[in-house]
């Protein structure tokens, strides 16, 4: 693990990240002579698909904590919710 803080925004920061990437392929086919209209394209995309990759990766990281958290104690703990089928 690292010794850095969590950060208070993540998908903020991935979403910054994946859009400096972006601009990075766009910068790159500029240097090189590429076709701009296809680095859009390629940039867009890995922007898009990035950044969904990121938002869903870190939604499966909030719903695992959540699981943790409410595993450690409770009667949320077992998957029931008190006072079901007479359970006080």
């Amino acid at each position: 693990m690292s010794d850095l803080p969590p950060l208070r925004h993540p998908f903020r920061a991935t979403a910054l990240l994946h859009a400096g990437l972006a601009v990075v392929i766009l910068v790159f086919a500029g240097l090189t002579g590429g076709a701009m209209t296809r680095a859009i394209g390629f940039a867009v995309g890995y922007f898009v698909l990035a950044t969904g990759w990121s938002w869903f990766r870190l939604r499966q990281r909030e719903r695992r904590a959540t699981v943790v958290a409410s595993s450690d104690g409770g009667p949320e703990a077992n998957g029931r919710a008190p006072g079901r089928n007479g359970d006080a």
